[in-house]
């Protein structure tokens, strides 16, 4: 009868972040003027052709595989119901999809005013 019961588990405790006041107030600017400020601008996918190519061609795959597997039971005579019908559109969209990261990955042909 003799239960023990155990401790409430303890969380680590996390170390006090460093002192900010001897941090400068605004950050550095960067060293070059063409140098990306921010990880929202990074430009690899619109540089890069192996990876655009890559990336392109995966999804084209992918779905090319959800639409013919979407397809099977069509062939094999039985009617199509609603949810065969959307995957096939969903194996259309990833295709297209692919088809848009190789020709223009982040709208780079429309120009920005």
């Amino acid at each position: 009868m003799g239960s023990q019961v155990s401790k409430p588990s303890e969380f680590s405790k996390i170390a006090a972040p460093p002192d900010t006041a001897a941090a400068p107030a605004k950050p550095a600017p960067p060293a070059t003027p063409g140098a990306p400020t921010s990880p929202a601008e990074h430009h690899l996918l619109k540089t890069c052709w192996s990876c655009r190519v890559l990336s392109g061609l995966g999804l084209m795959g992918a779905g090319g595989y959800v639409y013919w597997e979407a397809r099977k039971p069509m062939k094999m005579g039985y009617p199509p119901s609603p949810w065969t019908i959307t995957k096939m559109v969903i194996g259309i969209s990833i295709a297209t999809w692919g088809m848009v990261v190789m020709a223009d990955p982040k709208g780079k042909a429309y120009r920005v005013a």
